[in-house]
């Protein structure tokens, strides 16, 4: 059995002082032994964190402590192997990136959908549903009927929205459904749309993790897996691992047809960003692909790997 615990978790709430609240909660992650990412804003935290179920309690103590956040909410995976190579606690303008500086997560959203209930919204005629995740998630996976906005961040989706609203919702009334990994980008569209004037706006509560665990596979609408932001990279139902890798060329989820390919070398460069890097690029790659294995035969983690830069 897997000793890892995967906790993915977020809420919007208010902090005036985040820089008060960094220190002490990468020291209560790091005592417990904890890594991943967390982001601490004025609008709230988000993040992913993994380690030993008792260590992931402690967190989880610490962060439902501070104020606001008693109702966290958390979907928890397991995973074989720890996903993350060092913890990071960073504070940012928002915790998930929209540059819509009017809206207002706490003061109006969509309407919550439960897992159990979401096939049965999005199979109505009525309903428009829309996936919330950038182009490169969506090709690993999505609802059947979903539309991609093919957005490259989630900054883009309210000009694309504004752009296509037309199209989308015609001249008669429609529901608008929309979904996105663990809920938060979710919090924001339906926010966003609401201001927009749309007032029959439901979401994924929990997002498709939340679904993938919840829903049995006989009974689900989901096609494909789901990518996460972590060394596993994507994960099917039951929240178990799934079958693409990274490209550490480019970052991006690499299928098993696309590993097939001649473009494709692991470390260096897969068929989506082959053309996109010169020879002397591919051959930095492939030599800090070299220095990663060497540091894994001696059990040690390579200090260069790209997966830890900041971004």
């Amino acid at each position: 059995m897997s000793v890892i615990t995967v906790a993915a978790l977020y809420q919007f709430c208010r902090f005036d002082d985040c820089a008060s609240l960094r220190d002490p909660l990468d020291a209560v992650c790091r005592r417990a032994r904890v890594r991943g990412t967390l982001l601490l804003a004025r609008e709230g935290i988000n993040g992913t964190i993994a380690g030993s179920p008792g260590g992931i309690d402690a967190v989880l103590a610490h962060i439902r402590a501070l104020p606001g956040c008693d109702g966290l909410e958390v979907k928890f995976s397991p995973s074989d192997a720890m996903p993350f190579h060092r913890m990071k606690v960073r504070i940012k303008r928002e915790i998930v990136t929209m540059n819509q500086p009017d809206i207002d997560p706490l003061g109006s959203v969509g309407t919550y959908v439960a897992p159990q209930d979401w096939n049965a919204l999005i199979a109505d005629p009525d309903t428009i549903v829309i996936d919330t995740r950038n182009d490169y998630e969506v090709a690993v996976g999505t609802f059947a009927g979903a539309i991609d906005p093919h957005t490259r961040t989630f900054s883009e989706f309210p000009e694309w929205f504004r752009q296509h609203r037309e199209r989308l919702l015609g001249d008669k009334p429609v529901k608008v459904a929309m979904f996105c990994t663990g809920g938060i980008r979710c919090e924001k569209s339906t926010a966003f749309l609401r201001q927009e004037g749309i007032e029959d706006v439901y979401h994924l509560q929990g997002g498709i993790l939340k679904y993938l665990e919840t829903v049995p596979p006989a009974d689900s609408l989901w096609q494909g897996e789901c990518f996460v932001f972590d060394q596993r990279v994507s994960v099917g139902h039951g929240l178990l691992p799934g079958t693409h890798t990274l490209c550490h060329g480019c970052q991006r989820p690499v299928n098993a047809q696309a590993r097939a390919s001649t473009l494709y070398e692991a470390g260096v460069s897969c068929p989506a960003c082959h053309a996109q890097r010169s020879e002397a690029q591919r051959a930095s790659y492939r030599e800090r692909h070299r220095q990663e294995q060497l540091a894994a035969a001696r059990g040690q983690h390579h200090v260069g790997d790209p997966r830890d830069a900041d971004s």
